[in-house]
Parts: structure tokens; sequence; C-alpha cells
């Protein structure tokens, strides 16, 4: 692999009721996802711009997406700082699992939360 690259390519997470999740991560981002219909599942597209070179994603609704607090983490961009967006989630209806709890001073800080459909994610920051 050309260590050049992002790691990750795309993400996906799974959600059982897609106008709550939408209405979650909406208001702990701060963001608006685009709604689309494609290959008979609902989709909801993180904002993504191709020139930053970053990973982009969607919720999915779909037979095969299952949401679930065991499958893998996705580390969503929580910066400058974290606290902004994880001070949300309970609100928007998603649980915290574990606080803002610095790694190490270089690589930042991390917190764990599930969201509105039960999927367990984090989030990172440098500060």
């Amino acid at each position: 692999m050309d260590s050049k690259v992002n790691s990750i390519n795309w993400f996906e997470i799974p959600v059982a009721d897609f106008g709550r999740a939408t209405a979650f991560y909406e208001t702990v981002f701060g963001i608006k996802l685009e709604e689309s219909d494609m290959m008979g599942m609902k989709m909801g597209f993180f904002p993504y711009a191709p020139e930053s070179g970053k990973v982009s994603g969607a919720i999915v609704h779909g037979p095969m997406h299952k949401p679930g607090a065991d499958g893998a983490i996705i580390y969503l961009n929580g910066n400058p700082d974290l606290s902004v967006a994880l001070g949300k989630v309970e609100d928007a209806g998603g649980k915290i699992m574990m606080p803002k709890t610095q790694i190490t001073p270089e690589i930042g800080h991390m917190a764990f939360f599930t969201d509105s459909e039960g999927n367990r994610l984090a989030l990172h920051s440098q500060e």
C-alpha cells in the first residue's frame, strides 16, 4: 500500500431509524447529510471535499447494514477539540461510553460514544 494514502477509504455506519440517525449526526457535528436512495439502501452522506484528501462516508439503512455496539470502531474527526461534539451526544440521543481522554500529548485525545442507533464510535482530536 502507498504510505501516502489514507488507511480508510470509506465508512458506512448502519442505522435502524434513518430519520433519527440523520438528526443525531446533524446535531452532534453541526452538518447537513446529503440523502440519497442507492442500490436499495437509504444513505446519508457526510460532507466531503475531494481535494482535501480526507475520508468520507455515510449512514446507511439497508438489509446488509445492522447497527450494533460490537463492530468495527470508527474514529470520527473531532478537531480542533472533541469536547464540542461530545457535549452534544447525549442530548441528540446517544450515550458517552468513555469521556475525553488524552492518548499522548503528541497524538491528542479520544472518546467513545454510542450513536442514536446503538453503534459504538469514537472521536479523535488534537486538543
